[in-house]
């Protein structure tokens, strides 16, 4: 009875932190580029991130171990798992290292010279890339945790 309960935990941990991160694009595409309601945007976004996909990344990871422990037939050297894993530690990286900073940046731009600056532009552009890659990388992880084709 855990592994069913655990594997319902680690679907629904996917489907928030992937829900979370897709939304990041209409709420950039559809805010007015008033100084007041960007800052609003962006620190939702950012409690979005930091409150709802981290923590949603985090517990997949977590159930995603225990689903591996409780089942029993799946290890780090299948190949689809490798890949994921791979995949999982590279989006991690950008996330927590990369994209979250960028974002606080973004943030700060948009507090003190708002959204017609250079620098702001050219930091929001960069975050637009950065998360496209992100999302793109996670679909990935969905993919092979769903079809586990044969890689090699």
């Amino acid at each position: 009875m855990l592994y069913p309960i655990v594997k319902w935990i680690h679907i629904l941990c996917a489907i928030v932190s992937l829900g979370a991160n897709l939304t990041y694009f209409p709420w950039f595409m559809r805010v007015p580029k008033n100084r007041e309601t960007l800052v609003f945007t962006i620190s939702t976004i950012r409690l979005l991130d930091n409150w709802i996909a981290n923590p949603s990344y985090v517990l997949a990871y977590i159930t995603g171990e225990i689903m591996m422990r409780v089942g029993g037939n799946i290890h780090y050297s299948t190949p689809w798992m490798t890949a994921a894993l791979t995949l999982y530690a590279v989006v991690s990286v950008l996330g927590l290292f990369i994209y979250a900073p960028l974002l606080k940046k973004q943030q700060k731009l948009a507090e003190t010279v708002g959204a017609d600056d250079a620098n702001y532009q050219r930091v929001s552009r960069n975050g637009i890339i950065l998360g496209t890659v992100i999302v793109i990388l996670t679909l990935g992880i969905t993919f092979l945790m769903v079809i586990k084709p044969q890689l090699w």
